[in-house]
């Protein structure tokens, strides 16, 4: 059989050949993919709590935030009804497809500090990129402090027991 016999179909009365279409032509309305109509606008709340979370994530990251933030955020975090921060620490600029963080770490005394840090930015650029799909440019990692085994926690003591 040959590329025309496949195109010719016999009529129902076998009455010879003919030439048939089988083709269905399907318009779409909008054009394109529906997941590519309109934009998707990403807060930079929203890059810092996902930059937040995955960065404590990281073995040897003791807190985020500078000494100061973090005395303030301990009593925030006591107040009845408040929360925790998980964006402390954290700075994010987002544009339309491409952001960029800064964050300030504690780190535990005794790990390396150059493999922390490498570690928070593999981490927080996974997690970033994953979630919104925003290309990560940066991640400046500043270390404000170190946490001595010996070091109390900067939290006040509750008043009430």
């Amino acid at each position: 059989m040959t590329d025309v016999d496949q195109n010719r179909t016999r009529t129902p009365e076998g009455q010879g050949e003919s030439q048939t279409s089988t083709r269905k032509t399907t318009t779409r309305r909008g054009g394109g993919d529906p997941g590519t109509r309109g934009r998707t606008t990403i807060a930079d709340g929203v890059v810092e709590k996902i930059a937040g979370l995955a960065a404590r994530d990281v073995p040897g990251v003791h807190a985020m935030g500078s000494g100061i933030s973090r005395t303030f955020g301990a009593v925030r975090d006591r107040v009845p009804g408040g929360s925790k921060s998980v964006t402390r620490g954290v700075k994010a600029e987002v544009g339309e497809v491409q952001t960029a963080l800064d964050l300030e770490i504690v780190i535990e005394y005794g790990v390396s500090i150059e493999e922390v840090a490498r570690d928070v930015r593999e981490n927080v650029i996974a997690a970033v990129e994953r979630m919104t799909g925003l290309e990560v440019v940066e991640v400046n990692i500043a270390v404000g402090d170190v946490k001595l085994p010996d070091e109390e926690e900067e939290e006040p003591e509750p008043r009430i027991q």
